[in-house]
This record gives C-alpha cells, structure tokens and sequence, in this order.
C-alpha cells in the first residue's frame, strides 16, 4: 500500500510519498514496488532538495528502468538501519545506489540522534560530558550546532570525538550495505573530493568528517565506487536552476545544483548498465 501526501507549500512539488512499513517520507511521485526498479536510499542531496529533476529521476529516464528515490533529508545510516519498511524497499530492487552519507547524523558513544531524524540531538552521554564539563548541553538540539560548538571550545578534545564518528561511521555504513542484500553501487557525491578538508564542521565539507580512507574501508563490500565531486563549471553555476525561496538561498547554496545532479546521473549511468546488463537506450 502507497500513501501519497499532497499538501505543498514549496516552489517544487515534491509530491510527498510513503510506502507501506516504513515511517520515512520520501520524494514523489510514489513508484509502484512491483517489478524491476532501482532504490536510491540517501540524505538530502538525494532527495533532490531545490531541484526538479535530481539524479535519480534522471537515470530513469536515461535507464528506462523504474528509480525509488529514497532520499531523507540529515539522513545518516542510522535512518535506514531503524526503518524495516525502507530496508524492505532496497532489498526488493535489482541494485541500490547509497549514497555517502555524513559521520556526524550517527548515534555514538558520546549522543545519540533521533532514530529518523538524524540531525536531532536527542541526548548527550556520559563519556561527552566528562569530557566536555564546561558545556551546557541543554542548549543544543542539532548534531551541527553541538560539534561546532564543541570545537570552539577544544579542538584537541574535539578530535576524540570526530575519530568516535569515524569509526562509527565505517561501521555503521559497513552495517548497511550488509543489510541491502543486493548490488550497491557506493556513490560519493559532493562539493569535495573524497581528500578535501573534513576536520570541521563547515560549508562545503559534506559529508560530513568521511575520508577517502574511510571509502576504502567500506568499499570491498559494494559492487562499485562511484565518485561525483561537482566540477568547476558545477560549481561556478551554483543555485542555476536550481528552485528555492529568498530565506532558502543559504541553504540552496550548500547543496549540488543542477549541473552537479546531471554529472552525477552520467556517471552512474554506464555503472548500473553494468551491474543490471542493461542495453545502451540512446535516451539523452
């Protein structure tokens, strides 16, 4: 059973969906789970937030195969871990696509997140406040606001907690594409490379404190890794064609645009002919 949720207030009709089992609701309109189709679980840059045609629609319409855009907004693994309903979904398709997601929207031995909403604090632990004692952790709510906070006022305490995320997140992660039970392509997919600057918490690092390193660790386990960092043309294009508020520009401003979108979908695109044996279509 599909439920669609129509109310919209944003430029985009994102046409709300959820499916049946999971209490996640992702980006429209609902594709039907009969047959063959390819899941693409992720955070926001899947999702396609400001955008008309993220890369997951556009490789249906290149692939001819049906695509379940299973993109959640501050996403990290922890997400689709506690969610059978989209564990369900992804292991029904022929192949996965999972995007990288960030080290910090993760339950750890220092906070542990909302089970769905990832980026919500919902409490502070033990180890964190001995190690932090000065801080009072009533005052934060969000995963980002709480770690910028925590390197302002140590960056050398701070450190053992991004290594924390680190590990965390390779097993978490490692977790995931165990679970999927299917071909996952490992997609990168961001402003940087998988070497560039991650030790902050800051605009243009996502995802957020993963390295290449920590890529090579999980990436035995997927059947590719494909790496899309936006190019300078991508770059110099910023929000072009993208669709967003005045008040959103900011937050439109740290997302992939439409070009990046579009050099995510040719990349992936001859990678999942392969896995899938999928013949050349000629669709642009």
């Amino acid at each position: 059973m599909i439920c669609e949720r129509r109310v919209q207030r944003a430029p985009i009709a994102y046409e709300p969906c959820c499916y049946a089992g999971s209490k996640l609701t992702f980006r429209g309109p609902a594709r039907r789970l009969t047959g063959d189709y390819i899941a693409f679980p992720g955070g926001t840059e899947t999702y396609g937030r400001f955008l008309r045609e993220p890369f997951a629609a556009q490789l249906e319409r290149r692939l001819g195969i049906s695509c379940v855009n299973l993109g959640w907004p501050n996403a990290g693994a922890d997400a689709f871990l506690n969610d059978a309903g989209a564990l369900r979904i992804a292991t029904g398709a022929r192949a996965v696509v999972l995007q990288v997601m960030g080290a910090h929207n993760l339950s750890n031995r220092f906070y542990r997140v909302h089970p769905r909403r990832n980026d919500r604090v919902l409490e502070p632990l033990s180890p964190l406040r001995r190690l932090f004692p000065e801080v009072d952790f009533v005052d934060f709510n969000f995963t980002r606001h709480l770690l910028r906070h925590l390197h302002a006022v140590s960056p050398e305490r701070f450190d053992l907690v991004r290594e924390e995320l680190r590990m965390t997140w390779v097993e978490r992660t490692g977790a995931l594409i165990a679970r999927l039970e299917r071909p996952v392509i490992l997609l990168w997919f961001a402003q940087r490379p998988p070497e560039g600057f991650c030790e902050r918490v800051e605009p243009g690092t996502d995802p957020v404190f993963v390295t290449a390193g920590m890529l090579r660790a999980v990436a035995p386990q997927a059947a590719r890794l494909i790496e899309v960092s936006a190019s300078p043309v991508a770059q110099r294009m910023g929000t072009s064609g993208m669709v967003f508020a005045p008040e959103e520009a900011q937050a439109a401003r740290q997302l992939p645009g439409a070009l990046a979108h579009g050099e995510a979908a040719q990349a992936l695109a001859p990678a999942l002919r392969a896995v899938l044996d999928l013949r050349e279509t000629g669709v642009a």
